[in-house]
């Protein structure tokens, strides 16, 4: 039997309400850094469901990379339900969710959702690298990201990683690679 619970974790998360605050402090307070942000305004995520209705998402992240595991700050923009506030409210800044690679987003939401849990959003990166937000806050007290394994966000993420080698604290809140 496939164990699909045998999975890469890469990223961990955290939901902030000022994202260029949030990062600047994780620099300053753990070495960690430099930070990239990005700002996703409505339409960049495309097929975008919360709780299974269509709903807009958007939202700034900063991410940056920790030795093998990467940091993501996110802020929720826009005053729609989202996943991020069902666990973590505003004026507060709190732990949302682990992320794991997935080669199956379909099978492996599937797999969840046969277990008892709820996605709580999906979607799609400008129509390429599918996304969900499994609902296990009841179980382990955060959410779980699948997020699809391919190449072109591999690479995204390898540039963030790339740019915290040798980091010298420098610019720690910075424009994300390409933009």
């Amino acid at each position: 039997m496939h164990n699909r619970f045998v999975k890469n974790a890469f990223q961990s998360a955290w939901v902030v309400d000022d994202i260029e605050d949030a990062a600047s402090l994780w620099a300053e307070k753990t070495g960690i850094g430099p930070f990239f942000l990005a700002d996703y305004q409505e339409g960049v995520l495309v097929d975008t469901f919360y709780r299974g209705t269509p709903l807009p998402l958007t939202m700034k992240t900063a991410l940056a990379q920790a030795g093998d595991m990467q940091i993501e700050l996110i802020q929720p923009t826009g005053n729609r339900p989202s996943a991020y506030r069902d666990t973590v409210p505003v004026g507060r800044a709190g732990f949302h969710h682990i992320a794991l690679w997935s080669s199956d987003v379909s099978g492996d939401i599937a797999h969840y959702v046969d277990r008892g849990f709820e996605v709580a959003a999906s979607g799609s990166a400008g129509g390429i690298g599918q996304f969900a937000y499994i609902d296990t806050t009841s179980v382990f007290g955060h959410m779980i990201e699948l997020v699809e394994d391919i190449d072109i966000i591999r690479t995204v993420f390898k540039a963030v990683a790339d740019a915290a080698i040798g980091w010298d604290g420098s610019d720690p809140v910075r424009a994300f690679p390409g933009n």
